[in-house]
């Protein structure tokens, strides 16, 4: 099984709170030891869009690495992955949507256009190149999705040269029944296939257990503290928590390698500079906060 833990990118891109860069690289650096295979640990876009992570450069370069695990991070256009390769990415990410709506207010293009922006990012790349697609069964303004939408946007990417496609229930509304009308379709694919699944409905981890049980996915985004979201999918909460997936998964006999008490240390870090409490279920039990308390979650905060 492999975790790739997005919460440095995809938990902090929107908290409105500042995130000082010496807590941003303690939070990596503790998150580099729970062993998770892969930390994505932030964002080479334009500060004026993403000010959150502005100090990209500086948190890669002030991380200390731990053999063995991935640092990647997300790239938009070939400036951005000019940034990324001079600051040592060991992976690159670009990212797209199956829903046309959803791309125009994220990235302000169609999917076709935001293909074609990262189309010379893909040729020129001297990391391997993961691809994302959002709104992979749900989409907050076209509502459900047709898998073989996605699986056009999916074939376009593996065509371009993409290592690695990451499906994401972005507004974190899909069933396990949608989880498997999505498979159905998009498997078998040419490059493996992660899944990243947000948790709005209280369905992330019996997703990603129909996935794993049913189909055999191994690959998981997932965020401790249950940190992240999308600003364009008003009312979705964060990313699955890491804590609640790996537990899940350590309890049903699979061996993750990710080590739960230091994910929950990991998420301690940065807590303390967001406002509000985390929100994985396992950092509640490890807290003694009481089983209906909502660990911060439920805050109103688009995601």
């Amino acid at each position: 099984m492999k975790i790739v833990e997005v919460a440095p990118r995809d938990g902090l891109q929107n908290e409105k709170s500042a995130v000082p860069t010496a807590e941003k690289i303690a939070f990596v650096d503790a998150l580099g030891k729970t062993g998770v295979a892969e930390i994505e640990i932030t964002s080479f876009v334009s500060p004026r869009w993403v000010p959150q992570l502005s100090d990209a450069e500086d948190v890669f370069a002030g991380i200390t690495r731990s053999p063995g695990v991935v640092y990647s991070a997300l790239v938009p256009n070939e400036k951005g992955m000019d940034r990324a390769e001079a600051s040592g990415a060991d992976k690159i990410s670009v990212f797209t949507a199956a829903s046309q709506t959803f791309n125009r207010f994220n990235i302000n293009a169609t999917t076709e256009e935001s293909i074609e922006r990262f189309r010379p990012v893909i040729r020129r790349s001297t990391v391997p190149v993961r691809g994302y697609v959002s709104t992979a069964i749900w989409c907050p303004y076209e509502e459900r999705v047709a898998p073989r939408a996605v699986l056009d946007v999916m074939e376009r990417l593996v065509d371009l040269g993409v290592n690695e496609l990451s499906i994401a229930d972005t507004v974190g509304k899909a069933s396990p029944d949608e989880v498997r009308r999505l498979l159905d379709v998009i498997l078998p694919c040419d490059v493996p296939v992660a899944l990243h699944f947000h948790d709005t409905y209280g369905m992330a981890v019996a997703n990603a257990f129909t996935a794993w049980g049913e189909y055999g996915i191994d690959t998981f985004d997932s965020s401790a503290g249950a940190l992240g979201g999308c600003p364009y999918a008003t009312g979705a909460t964060g990313n699955i928590a890491t804590e609640d997936l790996v537990f899940a998964l350590t309890a049903s006999g699979v061996q993750t390698g990710v080590d739960l008490d230091a994910v929950v240390e990991a998420a301690k870090v940065i807590e303390p500079y967001l406002g509000r409490s985390i929100g994985s279920h396992l950092g509640m039990v490890k807290r003694g906060a009481p089983p209906d308390g909502d660990g911060g979650r439920g805050t109103g905060r688009p995601t």
